[in-house]
């Protein structure tokens, strides 16, 4: 189920931001991989999203993946 969502804010050349989930709760990171990953060239800060949550395995950290523009 994918969640919708804001770009709060993002940096091309640190590679990572997050957004801030239309659900409210915690912002969610969203790293430059995976702005590649859904063929996207990059974020502006406003935009408005939809993505999925993933866990990483090992540091148990959450972030955003399958970003798609609304």
């Amino acid at each position: 189920m994918a969640d919708t969502g804001t770009v709060k804010w993002f940096n091309e050349q640190k590679g990572y931001g997050f957004i801030q989930p239309d659900s409210g709760g915690k912002d969610v990171f969203v790293h430059i991989s995976a702005v590649q990953r859904s063929g996207l060239q990059g974020l502006r800060d406003g935009e408005k999203l939809s993505f999925e949550l993933q866990t990483d395995q090992r540091s148990g950290k959450t972030s955003a993946v399958n970003l798609r523009p609304l």
